[in-house]
């Protein structure tokens, strides 16, 4: 009975051990997609915030707008002028009517444009993301810096935004990965570095951090 007791008291310790193990990985695998997600969300409105601008531009300069369909529907218009000639006089006055109706389009196009631009103005002056403050801030910087130097400056800088160490190392991967930054390693410790390119897109946003 000895020899029972003692294999299900090892079994037991076993399992608890496989167990305990198996719950230490979900729970680094958890924060590893968690990490993941959060810097997609920080890419994704990043997107957004760049589909709005470009949407409020393509407004502003008068882009695909209703005339087109005024056009294809006064088209239909002209057979019917053809068919007889007493309709030739109210397919005038329809036409003048149709004229009338689109001559107050002008100002609501000026306050449509208005608007865009304001809409513009009012998204410009938005928060920076995330990418933009760490770029920005490693453009600052003479020596390298580790995530979690980064992450304690912004939280510094940017007390109303809460920055975690997670998401500041995924997101400095994602500009590794991209050519925007450097990572050297240093014993057991990973430092970043901003990466100089030679591309003039990149050299505007540089300069507005150093003058931030």
């Amino acid at each position: 009975m000895s020899e029972v007791s003692s294999n299900s008291t090892e079994l037991t310790s076993q399992y608890i051990a496989q167990v305990t193990g198996d719950l230490e990985r979900n729970a680094k695998e958890q924060d590893r997609v968690g990490a993941e997600i959060e810097a997609l969300q920080e890419q994704l409105r990043a997107l957004q915030h760049d589909h709005i601008v470009l949407v409020n531009m393509q407004d502003a300069l008068g882009g695909p707008d209703s005339t087109p369909g005024a056009e294809v529907a006064t088209a239909p218009s002209v057979p019917h002028q053809a068919s007889a000639e007493p309709k030739q006089s109210k397919g005038k006055k329809a036409a003048a009517t149709d004229a009338k109706k689109t001559a107050p389009k002008k100002p609501a196009a000026k306050a449509s444009s208005a608007k865009a631009s304001s809409v513009k103005a009012s998204t410009t002056a938005a928060k920076p993301t995330l990418v933009e403050l760490i770029r920005g801030h490693l453009e600052k910087q003479s020596e390298p810096r580790s995530a979690a130097e980064i992450t304690t400056a912004l939280t510094q800088a940017h007390p109303d935004r809460s920055v975690k160490t997670t998401v500041v190392r995924t997101t400095l991967e994602g500009l590794v990965a991209k050519s925007h930054a450097h990572r050297t390693k240093q014993g057991s410790s990973v430092f970043y570095t901003t990466a100089v390119t030679s591309e003039p897109a990149p050299a505007e946003p540089q300069q507005e951090a150093v003058s931030d």
